[in-house]
C-alpha cells in the first residue's frame, strides 16, 4: 500500500492523531474506558510523563469484561507494554504494515521517546479513500490478510491473543452457558435474552422450521436431478427455491423488519431443509420439526428419525454456538458482498452456502476424521504424519488464517469430547500431540494448532452425526452469523468495489486485423 498525494508520500506525521489521549498506569481502567468513551477513541497510550509504557484497547477491555468487572482494576494489570511505535517522519506505508502484520488497530507515535500521536488503522484508511487506486493496490497482500474492509458490531476475532467474541461476550463461555436460542437472539436484537424475552423468540421462531408445503414437494426431484451432490449443493438449490417461492424482494427494496422477518425464517428452516434433502437421498421418510424440542435437539430428531440423548443434543449445541461467527470469513463477507447489491436475502445465503462448501473453509471436519481413522494406531501415527508434513500435504483440522496460538474453539470442543468419551477422543488427543511435536521438528519457527474442525469431527461422530452431515452442521448455525451481517450490511449499505491491480501486458495494444 503506498499512500501518496500529489506527488508527495505522506508520512506518520501527517496522519496521526494528536494530542493522544492518555493514560497512567495506576488509574483504574474504568476511569481509563471512560475516558476513551467521551473521546470517541479506540485506545488510551499509557504513558510516565511523555514517554509511552504501554497501550490500552478495546480489545483489552473486552477481555476484561469477559473476566471481570472493570470499576477497580488498574490500568497496568490489563495494558499492552513496551507497544510497537512508529516515528513521526516514518512513511504511513511503514505504519500500514505494522498494523496489517501484527493486527494492530493502534500504534503511538514518538519521537525522541516522547509521544507525540497516534496512528490507527482508521487514519489509513481515510487517508487511502481519496488515492488512486493504482497506489493502493500495490502492496495489498494476497487474500486481502490483515486488510479492513468494514466496521461491525457483531463481533470480532483475536488471532494473536486466542479469543474471539461475539458482541462482546466471549463466544466460547457463550457456548458453554446459554442456548443457541440465546446466541441468535444476541446476534440480531444486540443484547441477551431473559426469560421472557427467550420464550418469545422461541414462540416465534417454532413455526418458521417448517418446510413450505410447495418447496417440499420439490425437494425430490432435487435428489433426482443430482442425487450424488453434497448436501451443500442441494441446499444451495433448495434456499434459491425458498427464496423464490416466497417472494424475496430486493434487500434494497425492504423495511429492517421486513428483512429480519425473511432473515429469521430461512435460519429457522435450514436445518429442516439440510434433513429433509439427507433423508430423502437415503430413501427415509422426513421427520417434521418438533415444536417441542428446542434447535440442537430438534436438529438431531430431524436428522437421525428419533430424539437423541440430551447429553449428545447438549454437546452439538456446544459446537454450533462456537461456528454462529467468526469475524470477516470468506462465506460471510460474500454474504456482504451480495447484500451489498441489494440483491435479496436468499441469493445472499446461497453465496454464503457456495462459499462454506470449500474445503479450504467448511469443508474440513469430515476430511480430519477421515485423516485420524486413515491412521489408524498410535504407532503408525508419527510416520503417517512425517510423510505427509514431508510430502507438502495439508494436515486437515491444522492451522488457521487467523489464530497464531490455540484455536479456542478447538480446546472447548476438546473439552466437550472428552466429556463425551469414546475411543476416538484418546486416539485424536495422541494423534493431535505427535502432529505438534513434528511440525515443531520439520517446520521450526511455524506453530500450527488443531483448528475447529479436529475435535468438531470427533464431536459430531460420537452423537451419531453422518460424515456427510458435519459441514451442513455448520451452515445450519453459519447461516444465523450470516443473515446477522446481511441485516448490519443492509442497515447502513455502500455497494462493497474493490478495485484490483493489473500485471498484464501495458495497455494501450493495438487490436491486430483479423487477417
Amino acid at each position: 500500500m503506498a499512500v501518496t498525494g500529489a506527488g508527495t508520500t505522506r508520512t506518520v506525521a501527517d496522519i496521526m492523531s494528536h494530542p493522544v489521549v492518555t493514560a497512567t498506569a495506576d488509574e483504574t481502567v474504568g476511569a481509563a474506558a471512560e475516558r476513551m468513551r467521551e473521546q470517541r477513541v479506540g485506545s488510551v497510550v499509557v504513558v510516565d510523563g511523555d514517554r509511552p509504557v504501554g497501550i490500552l484497547t478495546e480489545r483489552d477491555l473486552v477481555r476484561l469484561a469477559a473476566a471481570r468487572a472493570a470499576g477497580s482494576d488498574l490500568v497496568r494489570d490489563w495494558m499492552t507494554p513496551d507497544p510497537d511505535s512508529v516515528a513521526p517522519d516514518a512513511e504511513a506505508t511503514s505504519a500500514f504494515a505494522s498494523l496489517a502484520e501484527h493486527g494492530y488497530r493502534h500504534i503511538p507515535v514518538v519521537d525522541g521517546g516522547k509521544l507525540v500521536g497516534i496512528v490507527s488503522m482508521r487514519d489509513l484508511m481515510r487517508i487511502a479513500q481519496i488515492q488512486p487506486a493504482d497506489h493502493l493496490a500495490l502492496d495489498v497482500p494476497r487474500g486481502l490478510e490483515g486488510v479492513v474492509v468494514a466496521e461491525t458490531a457483531i463481533g470480532d476475532v483475536r488471532g494473536l491473543e486466542g479469543f474471539y467474541h461475539y458482541r462482546q461476550y466471549d463466544a466460547v463461555e457463550l457456548a458453554e452457558t446459554r442456548s443457541i436460542e440465546d446466541v441468535w437472539h444476541l446476534l440480531y436484537e444486540g443484547e441477551l435474552p431473559n426469560r421472557a424475552e427467550r420464550e418469545a423468540f422461541m414462540r416465534e421462531i417454532a413455526p418458521l422450521r417448517v418446510i413450505p408445503p410447495a418447496l417440499l414437494e420439490a425437494l425430490p426431484q432435487i435428489i433426482i436431478a443430482a442425487p450424488d451432490a453434497p448436501p451443500l449443493e442441494q441446499l444451495r438449490t433448495a434456499v434459491s427455491l425458498l427464496g423464490a417461492s416466497l417472494g424475496f424482494g430486493p434487500s434494497l427494496d425492504l423495511s429492517a423488519t421486513e428483512l429480519r422477518q425473511q432473515a429469521l425464517r430461512v435460519c429457522a428452516v435450514v436445518p429442516s431443509l439440510l434433513c429433509a434433502l439427507y433423508r430423502l437421498k437415503h430413501q427415509l421418510p422426513v421427520v417434521e420439526p418438533d415444536p417441542d424440542l428446542p434447535y440442537a435437539a430438534n436438529y438431531l430428531k430431524m436428522m437421525l428419525g428419533e430424539t437423541q440423548k440430551p447429553e449428545h443434543a447438549r454437546a452439538v449445541e456446544h459446537y454450533l454456538i462456537s461456528t454462529i461467527d467468526h469475524g470477516f470469513n470468506a462465506s460471510t463477507f460474500t454474504a456482504r458482498v451480495i447484500t451489498s447489491t441489494g440483491a435479496d436475502l436468499a441469493a445472499a445465503v446461497v453465496g454464503g452456502i457456495g462459499a462454506l462448501s470449500g474445503p479450504l473453509h467448511g469443508g474440513a471436519p469430515s476430511r480430519a476424521l477421515t485423516m485420524i481413522e486413515d491412521i489408524g494406531t498410535i504407532d503408525k501415527a508419527e510416520p503417517w504424519i512425517r510423510d505427509a508434513i514431508e510430502r507438502g500435504d495439508r494436515l486437515m483440522g491444522f492451522g488457521h488464517r487467523v489464530y497464531k496460538t490455540d484455536d479456542p474453539r478447538s480446546v472447548m470442543l476438546r473439552s466437550v469430547a472428552e466429556r463425551l468419551g469414546g475411543p476416538n477422543v484418546e486416539f485424536a488427543k495422541q494423534v493431535e500431540q505427535k502432529a505438534i511435536d513434528l511440525l515443531a521438528e520439520l517446520k521450526p519457527g511455524r506453530k500450527l494448532y488443531t483448528n475447529v474442525e479436529f475435535y468438531a469431527g470427533i464431536v459430531m461422530d460420537a452423537c451419531g452425526v453422518p460424515a456427510e452431515m458435519f459441514t451442513p452442521t455448520f451452515a445450519s448455525s453459519r447461516v444465523i452469523g450470516w443473515t446477522a451481517h446481511i441485516l448490519e450490511q443492509a442497515a447502513d449499505n455502500r455497494l462493497i468495489r474493490p478495485s484490483a491491480s493489473y500485471v498484464g501486458p501495458p495497455p494501450p495494444q493495438p487490436v491486430p486485423d483479423p487477417d
